[in-house]
Order: structure tokens, then sequence, then C-alpha cells
């Protein structure tokens, strides 16, 4: 399962229903029939949506050391909050570890080519998006 957090604090370039399709559509290319992935857009707390979906795993990824510091914190908080509820920390494949995405929709918005840094399909929603907000 994965969850599409709505955090208030951050403003997204695409709104929650289009975040969640592009998720889905993704993960069913992952999956090519082999497994089911379910996208749910989530309001709470990570470790209490974990909580609600009965998931005993949370899996997060690590690009950089500042990522590390931010997640460490997360984890010692989610660990108070609910004991039962493991978080591992994958690492991004040196070649992703410098890519966000507030450089990546920079790049969009400026015309560069974003297509090496996501998907296909998001790299088209992303420039459309772009050209749209000129």
């Amino acid at each position: 399962m994965i969850g599409v957090a709505i955090n208030a604090a951050k403003s997204p370039t695409f709104p929650l229903t289009e975040r969640v399709a592009m998720v889905q559509a993704e993960a069913e290319r992952l999956a090519e029939g082999r497994a089911t992935i379910a996208v749910v857009p989530f309001e709470s707390l990570l470790v209490q949506f974990a909580a609600d979906v009965g998931a005993q795993v949370i899996i997060r990824g690590l690009r950089a050391v500042s990522d590390f510091e931010y997640e460490f914190q997360m984890v010692a908080m989610n660990q108070r909050l609910n004991t039962e509820i493991e978080t591992v920390f994958l690492m991004a494949d040196p070649r992703h570890q410098a890519i966000s995405s507030r450089l990546v929709k920079e790049i969009a918005a400026l015309g560069g080519d974003i297509r090496p840094f996501t998907t296909p399909t998001v790299a088209d929603a992303l420039f459309k998006r772009s050209r749209e907000k000129l």
C-alpha cells in the first residue's frame, strides 16, 4: 500500500486526486500484473495511517545525510506514538540522490527536459502544468 499525504504545509503542484491517480498508474506499471498495490490518500499522522491500514512497517527513502537527520527524528516520534510499527529506510541509487521535486519543478517551469528525473507520464503532466501556470 502506498499512502499519499495531504500536507497543508506544502503547496503541491497537483491536487490530491491527480497525485493519487499518477501514483496508481505508476504502481500498476511496476506491478505488471504480479501484485496489487493500493494507493490511498491520508491526512493523519503517518504512523496513525499505518496503524489504520494494519501496516507493521513503514518504508521511507533516503537520498542524503540531511534526509537521515529529519527521518531519524520522525522515527523517534513515531516509535513513541506506536511501538508496534517499524520503519525501514531504503537508500536512493547514487544516480538519483541529488534529485528533488523542487529542482525538477523549477527545471520544468523553465522549459528544461525533466524526463531523466521522472517517468514519462509524470514528466508530461508536470510540463503541461508548468505551461498552464505561465
